[in-house]
């Protein structure tokens, strides 16, 4: 890597139109106060708005400011990917692009990893978001948690510093779904977090509606973990359990004369029921087989189209 540049940042861009320029000038101010090289390289994921029209113009101003983008619109993680793949900082920031992750707080990043950390997350103490989507978000987490079987923090999200060597082994790991958090936390390194102060949203809404939520996540666990498949291993054995212990039940019943005729209500009950696990379970086997078979292909999660201020 560049050894002349000190810290990259890194922040996907999309529908940012209308505060891409104040960023980048929050950024450039926290960088002269902290007196290192710096590269701000923004990605832009195909934004339907004029975003990629205001960062050429930033990188023709100056040229700190690096503007990549895709060749269509892959999600913000592929993005972030991208960003980091550019990088050449011996330190890499990472955060969103809506000025809810505030730049001054970088610098509290940055002195808290010379203590001697590799990995300094942000924690957002006190998110200013609306009550449902913090309440979702909780219930989330917790979710997403016992299913990937890691501790993921709600308050946690990409901002935060990373050492380039944790950056080289995220670059490497070469998972189709990309979860930046979820790579971050697998590959280990001396961690820590602080909390930092969590911004209104400039301008604008998120893009993130609850549906495209609900897909990264299930996508991310799919991919992740194998844990739903021993659930379902379990749940069926105790179903299997049940109708053993039933099964005895009933037989105890007919031959002691409780029963005279078997129930066809009760027959048919148990004949959907079992069909209805056995078919969930085919659905989830399959749908492990479709990410075998995506990760197979060996397609990019993600494609440059242009890149700017890269000597090219």
């Amino acid at each position: 890597m560049d050894k002349s540049i000190q810290v990259s940042i890194v922040s996907p861009v999309y529908k940012a139109e209308k505060f891409i320029h104040k960023l980048v000038s929050e950024i450039q101010k926290v960088m002269t106060e902290m007196e290192v090289t710096y590269e701000i390289i923004l990605v832009d994921d195909r934004s339907q708005d004029n975003s990629w029209e205001k960062m050429v113009e930033l990188s023709k101003m100056f040229g700190e400011v690096k503007s990549v983008r895709l060749s269509r619109n892959f999600g913000q993680h592929p993005a972030i990917m991208a960003g980091l793949s550019l990088a050449k900082g011996e330190w890499i920031v990472v955060m969103d692009c809506d000025l809810q992750d505030q730049p001054k707080e970088i610098i509290k990043l940055f002195h808290k990893a010379q203590e001697g950390f590799d990995i300094v997350l942000a924690q957002r103490e006190d998110r200013k978001d609306s009550f449902l989507k913090k309440l979702s978000s909780k219930l989330f987490s917790i979710i997403y948690s016992y299913l990937t079987e890691t501790k993921f923090d709600n308050s946690i999200a990409n901002f935060g510093i990373y050492n380039k060597k944790v950056i080289h082994q995220v670059n490497e790991m070469n998972d189709y779904i990309k979860s930046f958090p979820l790579f971050v936390n697998w590959v280990g390194f001396t961690s820590t977090y602080i909390k930092v102060e969590h911004a209104e949203r400039d301008s604008g809404k998120s893009s993130y509606t609850f549906s495209k939520l609900l897909s990264l996540a299930f996508n991310t666990i799919i991919s992740f973990s194998n844990k739903p498949l021993k659930l379902f291993v379990k749940f069926g054995l105790l179903i299997s359990l049940c109708s053993f212990a039933f099964g005895v039940y009933t037989i105890i019943r007919y031959f002691t004369g409780h029963i005279l005729v078997l129930g066809y209500s009760s027959l048919m009950v148990s004949i959907w029921f079992l069909f209805g696990i056995l078919i969930t379970v085919i659905g989830v086997v399959g749908i492990y087989i479709g990410k075998i078979f995506d990760q197979s292909k060996g397609r990019a999660s993600f494609i440059i189209d242009k890149k700017i201020n890269y000597g090219e």
